[in-house]
């Protein structure tokens, strides 16, 4: 579904269509951060005006010093003092202007853009789980800080520069053009240049500075990686391997921005020369009207000043050019995580009583090209029992446990959780409901390997129940053969770093078993959640499990994905996969 999402968009940027789709997608994210977006733009505006109103009373301290006279509709000092105490307030203006400026972007900036990671996290984890990662976690990382910052700057700043830009450049036209028609012409010529050579400019931007972004990408997925596979690669030695790779991407990545800057200094040249001519006009043409003596010495240094305030516009847009082109790209990439298509939304379906899990002529394969796991196969777990399930590697036991918890689902067939029995004198007395994501909260999972979290013990317990107690998680740590705990210095405010680093695997995993029967749920799934744990401490956990669940009021479904003979003794039914090779359907 996620490869159908990504092509039509690809389709339609190639016929122009894709533009307006970006386009609509901006305007939804700039309505969630209009507020910042409209003060900056307000405050661009005011600056702009205090900018020309700084041009007019540098004119007419100049009039008023070399005794030119001046006329004005707006009323003004006469009085040299006079002109330059409206200098001062003018600049002080602009500098508490310039001062409340920062403030605002700085605050409202961060919010902004931590109000668009939380809505791409949040989609990102509330999207369906595939079992095959199409993106690196790297990548994910990279489009959600570097892409989202890329286009909450945009909108929340370059966008009112723009604005305020605009606003400038028509002021200064509107301007030059009551004090001298021909030069306000002749300064603007380049404009019909400017949006011809833009067009070409932004075509061949975008295009360079994707790629730019996904080498980029590329090379956070390598360093991320590699940071946290580093005992892997001391032990393999094969340090130097990684770090030639990684410097291969590092050139690609220099060589491609090198191109970049390449293309776009030299764009920027071309203009510049432009903006250069004009200005030469624009001071040629005023020199000879001050040796004619058309106009006044404050007149031309207005002329000057104008002239700056219009190709300064212009220059200012070939550098918001880069960076709207780099927001294009960093939309369509955040896009892409948005067309991750979400789980089912909706109150979640508790089971107060005893539940069973029943899988009916199921047929999965993880994607068309691969063999299928399950080829109509049905498995019953009925409520209160217990069942280990076996097989040789690939055979489907983890794959079986992710349809039960509908991180996947059956190409064919149904998976439902069920409470009740179905007899055929009463017809049928159960309560049956498809598994589905709004199910997930009657089932408590143990995954293989080492699930915890950086932080205190206490924050990776609090995550099985955030309103379980000091006694609770204590019972659960005991019940888990956690009792190690207890002799630890900090007891349940002992910190660990990532990965459970600090903590044997086998201490980490039953930290991650405690934490898991803090989750109130009536099915419990252990995937090789004892794997690690040595034979005796392993049936002292299986008999603490198996006691303490006789003595609930509400008896559990005991799920157990397990390579260990020991399990099977407090087992009530044991269900062996096999590998088996379905042929995949020829296209």
């Amino acid at each position: 579904m996620e490869n159908a999402a990504k092509a039509p968009l690809t389709n339609r940027e190639g016929q122009g269509g894709g533009s307006l789709i970006i386009l609509k997608w901006f305007w939804h994210v700039f309505c969630q951060v209009k507020v910042q977006s409209l003060i900056n733009a307000l405050s661009g505006i005011i600056r702009v005006g205090l900018d020309f109103a700084f041009i007019w009373a540098t004119k007419l301290a100049i009039d008023i010093a070399t005794g030119a006279h001046t006329s004005s509709l707006i009323p003004h000092p006469s009085t040299l003092f006079g002109a330059g105490i409206l200098l001062v307030s003018i600049i002080a203006m602009q500098m508490a202007l310039g001062y409340l400026g920062r403030w605002i972007a700085a605050l409202m900036g961060v919010e902004a853009q931590n109000r668009m990671q939380r809505h791409i996290f949040e989609h990102l984890l509330r999207s369906e789980w595939h079992g095959v990662e199409r993106r690196h976690s790297g990548d994910v990382l990279n489009r959600m800080v570097s892409d989202s910052q890329t286009v909450v700057s945009v909108l929340t700043d370059t966008v009112p520069q723009a604005l305020a830009v605009l606003v400038r450049l028509l002021c200064a036209f509107f301007f030059l053009f009551t004090m001298d028609s021909m030069l306000a012409v002749g300064v603007t010529v380049i404009l019909p240049v400017f949006i011809i050579l833009s067009r070409l400019y932004i075509h061949r931007m975008r295009a360079i500075t994707r790629e730019v972004r996904q080498t980029d990408s590329l090379v956070q997925a390598t360093l991320q990686e590699s940071v946290q596979h580093r005992l892997v690669l001391k032990t393999l030695e094969r340090v130097p391997l990684v770090l030639k790779a990684l410097t291969q991407l590092q050139q690609t990545l220099r060589n491609q921005v090198r191109h970049r800057t390449l293309f776009s200094s030299t764009s920027n040249l071309i203009l510049n020369i432009g903006f250069g001519a004009a200005y030469l006009f624009a001071f040629l043409w005023s020199v000879n009207r001050l040796e004619a003596g058309t106009i006044t010495f404050g007149m031309m240094t207005a002329f000057i000043q104008l002239c700056g305030q219009i190709q300064g516009p212009f220059r200012e847009m070939t550098q918001f050019i880069p960076a709207i082109i780099s927001s294009f790209t960093a939309a369509e990439r955040l896009m892409e995580l948005e067309d991750m298509p979400l789980e089912e939304d909706g109150d979640p379906i508790y089971f107060t009583e005893s539940a069973g899990i029943r899988l009916t002529d199921i047929t999965f394969a993880y994607d068309e090209h691969s063999r299928k796991i399950f080829h109509h196969d049905s498995f019953d777990f009925p409520p209160g029992t217990s069942t280990a399930i076996m097989g040789e590697t690939g055979a489907g036991k983890t794959t079986l446990i992710r349809l039960i918890l509908a991180l996947l689902k059956p190409d064919e067939g149904e998976a439902v959780i069920y409470s009740g029995e179905n007899d055929k004198l009463t017809k049928n007395t159960e309560r049956c409901v498809p598994v589905s994501a709004r199910t997930r909260c009657n089932l408590v999972y143990v995954p293989q390997g080492n699930t915890l979290f950086s932080g205190t013990l206490r924050w990776n317990l609090q995550m099985g129940n955030p309103d379980a107690g000091d006694q609770d998680m204590w019972e659960a740590l005991d019940l888990a053969c956690a009792d190690f705990v207890h002799h630890l210095p900090e007891g349940l405010d002992t910190r660990i770093g990532e990965g459970g680093a600090g903590l044997s695997e086998g201490q980490a995993q039953r930290i991650a078993i405690a934490r898991a029967l803090l989750r109130r749920g009536s099915i419990l799934l252990l995937d090789e959640a004892t794997s690690a744990l040595d034979q005796q401490t392993e049936r002292q956990l299986l008999t603490n499990l198996t006691e303490h669940h006789r003595k609930l009021p509400v008896q559990p479904t005991l799920i157990f994905i397990t390579h260990r003979s020991a399990v099977l003794e407090h087992c009530s039914q044991v269900i062996t996969l096999s590998k088996r090779a379905i042929p995949v359907p020829s296209r």
